[in-house]
């Protein structure tokens, strides 16, 4: 059995024992820690400085003859293995800064693990059915923990967050039909190697990637917040209990960036191309619009939400770059907003939680009764700014360099989202954590104990990644060189 597989059983069979009435806090922290621990005996397994695919686990599931095979097919690359270590490490995280007493915690639990699960099931799949149905599992949970757990907000917000992500998500599966709709009937499969390996020997005509990279696009863009189509994103992650927004901001929003690296763009490399102007011109919505939507927030959740949403820009330029620096950058930045954004939601429910209060107008001087969640604000904000010595900088520093060879006029446009992003998140810092003291923040108290340990460890792999970035740039590289040399 694959350790991969192992990963997707240990949070399967702790689902399981919930449901069946054991303790739904210790045993996800358990299966989570299991998880994170096994994580990292397969990134250290991992062969070094070479491509292909590895742990590779493959198994007939269904065969009904009129339809392509569908397999139980699990596999990690230099692409894939990261957003895997990332998952673990941010589940841990969300479950163990969830509140101790919470309503119906069995459920809260296990649609966290859910949620989890299918993420993974996602970034490990090698067969195109699993890779969406596994998507499709991890939305359902994100739907029942906002609609039950959320702020008062929550009803409207779950059902926005339900059509537009529904709505991507067939948009998606539309996109897939059409993929395998243009290849003859004996070269349809979901195995996506396979599929690799057909089209690069046998290339479809650009005129006729139009549609399934259109569909595929608007699918993945729409679960990515791709501008226009991105306002479910701030409000969603403004509503949702702390660990259900670091899981989804942190983790799930990769799977639309990861489909578009792993599929629509190497599959259908004409459609890509013919499509990258228009793909160009919406992340300058994501950058610039949202950005300076961003400053102009009055409270600090919806102010990470937008945050989160104008950061994706950066990620669609490093993909219309499509050269070995801009896509390791793209790899990169994807695990370092994952693990700031997590880091930035989880400090937001500790002072929802602690201080009663959102508005900035209603808080400040929070630093003194609060030194190490300030601290922890920190470190996020600084990350996602892009200082260096933080994981973001090196992850944005390599999308530029690489989107500077083709695209100089957007990369330097672009450029100055990092202005935009230190006004309005240094102004979050100033405005929650220094300044005078309101007297209805006087009692508040800070983390403590074993509860600061999922911030340290959030804080310690932003920090791993800012100085060494070549912990994961070792696997990435040759795996992105392998990648892109197929096309």
């Amino acid at each position: 059995m694959s350790p991969l597989t192992i990963l997707l059983v240990v949070e399967a069979s702790a689902i399981g024992l919930i449901l069946l009435g054991a303790p739904a806090r210790r045993v996800s922290l358990v299966a989570a820690g299991v998880n994170f621990l096994l994580s990292l005996w397969i990134y250290a397994q991992f062969p070094s400085g070479i491509g292909g695919w590895h742990f590779v686990e493959n198994h007939s599931w269904i065969a009904l003859g009129a339809l392509p095979e569908i397999r139980y097919h699990v596999g990690v690359d230099g692409i894939s293995l990261p957003l895997v270590l990332l998952t673990t490490l941010v589940t841990l995280a969300a479950i163990w800064v969830s509140p101790t007493q919470i309503k119906r915690a069995g459920e809260f639990y296990s649609y966290l693990l859910l949620l989890s699960l299918g993420a993974l099931g996602a970034f490990v799949s090698l067969d195109l059915f699993f890779f969406y149905a596994f998507h499709e599992f991890a939305l359902i949970p994100t739907f029942l923990l906002i609609g039950i757990w959320g702020t008062e907000n929550r009803q409207f917000v779950s059902l926005q967050l339900t059509l537009y992500l529904g709505l991507g998500s067939l948009v998606l599966l539309a996109g897939i039909i059409a993929l395998l709709g243009v290849l003859p009937a004996e070269a349809r499969t979901f195995d996506i190697p396979r599929l690799t390996e057909y089209l690069r020997d046998n290339p479809i005509s650009p005129r006729q990637q139009l549609v399934p990279f259109a569909l595929l696009a608007a699918g993945f863009g729409t679960l990515v917040s791709l501008f226009p189509f991105h306002s479910w994103a701030p409000f969603g992650y403004a509503s949702a209990p702390a660990p259900a927004a670091m899981l989804h901001a942190g983790v799930l929003k990769k799977f639309g960036l990861y489909g578009l690296l792993r599929i629509a763009i190497p599959l259908l490399p004409g459609g890509a191309e013919a499509w990258k102007p228009w793909i160009l011109a919406l992340l300058l919505g994501n950058v610039l619009f949202v950005g300076l939507t961003t400053i102009a927030q009055k409270e600090l959740p919806a102010m990470l939400g937008f945050s989160s949403v104008m950061h994706m820009g950066y990620l669609f330029l490093g993909l219309m770059c499509w050269n070995a620096l801009g896509v390791s950058g793209v790899v990169l930045l994807m695990v370092a907003h994952g693990l700031s954004a997590a880091l930035l939601f989880a400090v937001a429910g500790e002072v929802r939680e602690r201080a009663g209060e959102i508005s900035f107008a209603e808080l400040g001087g929070l630093a003194r009764r609060m030194p190490f969640v300030a601290v922890a604000f920190l470190v996020g904000s600084f990350a996602s700014v892009g200082v260096p010595g933080l994981a973001n900088f090196p992850g944005e520093l390599l999308i530029f360099f690489g989107a500077w060879k083709s695209q100089p006029l957007i990369t330097a446009v672009v450029i100055w989202g990092i202005v935009i992003s230190a006004v309005y998140q240094l102004r979050a810092v100033r405005s929650v954590f220094y300044g005078d003291l309101p007297q209805h923040l006087a009692e508040t108290v800070d983390v403590e104990g074993s509860k600061r340990i999922p911030y340290a460890l959030l804080m310690a792999a932003l920090l791993i990644l800012g100085i060494w970035p070549g912990t994961l740039l070792g696997v990435v590289g040759p795996g992105v060189k392998e990648f892109l040399s197929l096309y």
